[in-house]
């Protein structure tokens, strides 16, 4: 589920968002998210809200974590309709850097995003059973919220399903 087309505006709000340094749209974005139909009921299906993760080197450039910044965002504007035990930010690791994926098909982002993602050691435990919600801020191909919700279930999750803000619209 998305809550705006990637598409002026809001392209360059999520550009400003991810790549300029300003998380304080997570809080303006979250808002519109729980305006979307639906949203409000995953969150409180689930029982855990996860981010989709950055390479390391991705976040220690950005210094956040915009899916991150997101879940926090979600919590706070509606604390009392999450029906979601818990947070994790560490819930999936991302494996290795990927090349970029702007340009590249379906396919090829399910080829490169093999093995990309794994669970923490320390968090399947708290994975096993548990319906999950999963977060990123844009979806193009949904290649990502594919390979990251494999590795979730892999590691015992009952249930994926997936919020983002934004998603490109199929040619």
């Amino acid at each position: 589920m998305a809550a705006v087309d990637y598409a002026y505006p809001w392209d360059g709000l999520i550009a400003r968002f991810k790549f300029r340094g300003e998380p304080g749209w997570a809080g303006p974005m979250a808002a519109l998210l729980l305006q979307s139909p639906g949203a409000r009921d995953l969150l409180q299906a689930c029982e855990l809200i996860v981010p989709v993760p950055l390479t390391p080197a991705r976040l220690a450039s950005r210094g956040y974590n915009q899916s991150w910044e997101l879940v926090k965002a979600l919590r706070r504007a509606a604390p009392a309709e999450s029906g979601c035990d818990d947070t994790l930010a560490d819930a999936l690791v991302r494996l290795g850097e990927m090349p970029d994926q702007h340009s590249l098909t379906r396919e090829q982002r399910l080829h490169n995003l093999r093995g990309a993602f794994a669970a923490h050691p320390l968090r399947t435990a708290r994975l096993a059973g548990a319906r999950v919600l999963l977060v990123d801020d844009v979806t193009t191909t949904g290649a990502t919220l594919h390979c990251a919700a494999q590795a979730l279930l892999q590691a015992g999750a009952q249930e994926v399903c997936a919020l983002v803000f934004a998603r490109t619209q199929p040619d």
